[in-house]
């Protein structure tokens, strides 16, 4: 008999994590997994939080751990799940994030137009599936909500899933900010499935309570921090600024990798050919690209991607209400003169928008409380100081950011 291949991985947030099954390997071996080393899972934050440098494989692999946590919890509980349906399980929130491009949400439908990174990790796993011979089709079952046990996809994507879990905890030990830490493990202890729906013993409702919080804090405080905003706004500006001037002829702008394709002829139709660019694409392509484009002739341009590299970046303002459309405009019409720029230009320079976020979403995914009489609550229906107060309403904030 073959002994069983395993492997420990040393994780500074959880310890060891312990891979032990062949298509697990196979999947961590693949090139399109690989990829994720080269992609920051925090984009832009370090700029605030230098320690925040941490990858979308790092993440994956925690989530890997915590799912494995989850399935054993709920075996202990008696709830069936079979070796199969443990590993397609693991297999899919491996694999939940297969599709982010360079610098994840950050970016996203700016350097792949229209095409959401959910709607890649699973063409991904599809394509991933055709070589490893149909090993992932029940992964894809359970990824896509598919499959008769839906508290399987409820652990991958959910109000209250593993992915949620590992990145509040993993982002706040690498940001160092201690508001974002959650207490996963008892969250864990705490699940339990009933008529195939994952939820929440009532022992368990402070514990979510604190996730949901935590969740909301580490928005504000690290996601949409200002700094981190106008950080990621300026990457943003700078590849609007390549796409509404770039021609393959202009030698400056081409960066002779994958990204060229999505700066020029990109139609919008992932297929096939496409898929494979993207997958060839990740954080080191954009920024050697900004740094070529840090010398091009055109005053914009060169100025934005100087100006990210050195980290001079925008000055924000945020406030709780919409800015004064003449004070935009004056402030545009500034932007003019001290750079000596057009009336489009001064569009990259200074420029206004929006940031939301919403502590539950009652809409898509509910927390459901189990009390031990039987009876089933959502947590926002709980009488509870706390969690009580409208949770679904989203908080939304007004930006201006500008060069100076």
């Amino acid at each position: 008999m073959q002994p069983i291949k395993r492997k420990i991985i040393n994780d500074p947030v959880y310890g060891f994590i312990t891979v032990n099954h062949s298509l697990i390997f196979s999947i961590i071996a693949h090139p399109y997994y690989q990829r994720l080393r080269r992609i920051q899972q925090m984009a832009m934050a370090q700029m605030v939080y230098p320690g925040a440098v941490h990858t979308r494989l790092h993440h994956s692999l925690g989530a890997y751990h915590l799912m494995g946590n989850a399935v054993a919890e709920l075996r202990g509980k008696g709830v069936e799940i079979t070796t199969e349906e443990e590993i397609a399980v693991k297999a899919a929130i491996l694999l939940h994030d297969i599709g982010h491009g360079p610098f994840s949400h950050a970016l996203e439908h700016v350097l792949v137009k229209g095409v959401h990174h959910e709607q890649l990790s699973l063409q991904i796993m599809h394509r991933m599936n055709e070589e490893l011979g149909g090993q992932l089709t029940l992964a894809i079952q359970i990824f896509t909500d598919q499959y008769h046990k839906p508290f399987l996809h409820q652990l991958i994507s959910g109000q209250l899933d593993v992915d949620r879990m590992d990145y509040l905890s993993r982002d706040s030990f690498y940001s160092g900010v201690s508001e974002g830490v959650i207490g996963y493990d008892r969250i864990l202890k705490m699940l339990v499935v009933h008529e195939g729906q994952l939820l929440v013993e009532e022992k368990g409702i402070y514990s979510v309570e604190k996730f949901l919080v935590a969740r909301r804090q580490m928005y504000w405080q690290v996601y949409l921090h200002k700094t981190v905003l106008a950080a990621e706004k300026m990457l943003v500006k700078i590849l609007e600024r390549v796409r509404d001037m770039y021609s393959p002829s202009d030698q400056q702008l081409v960066t002779l990798s994958e990204l060229d394709f999505f700066l020029g002829s990109f139609d919008g139709n992932m297929d096939t050919a496409a898929l494979e660019r993207f997958c060839a694409i990740d954080d080191h392509d954009v920024m050697h690209a900004i740094k070529r484009w840090s010398k091009h002739k055109d005053p914009v341009l060169s100025l934005l991607c100087r100006r990210l590299l050195n980290r001079e970046l925008y000055k924000v303002r945020i406030q709780s209400e919409p800015f004064d459309p003449v004070y935009l405009a004056e402030k545009k019409r500034s932007m003019e003169t001290q750079f000596g720029v057009n009336a489009s230009e001064a569009e990259y320079l200074c420029f206004n928008g929006e940031a939301s976020n919403t502590l539950y979403q009652t809409k898509d995914e509910r927390i459901n409380i189990l009390f031990k009489d039987g009876s089933v609550k959502d947590i926002s229906q709980i009488d509870n100081a706390l969690i009580h107060q409208n949770l679904s309403a989203p908080v939304k904030k007004f930006y201006i950011c500008l060069l100076t």
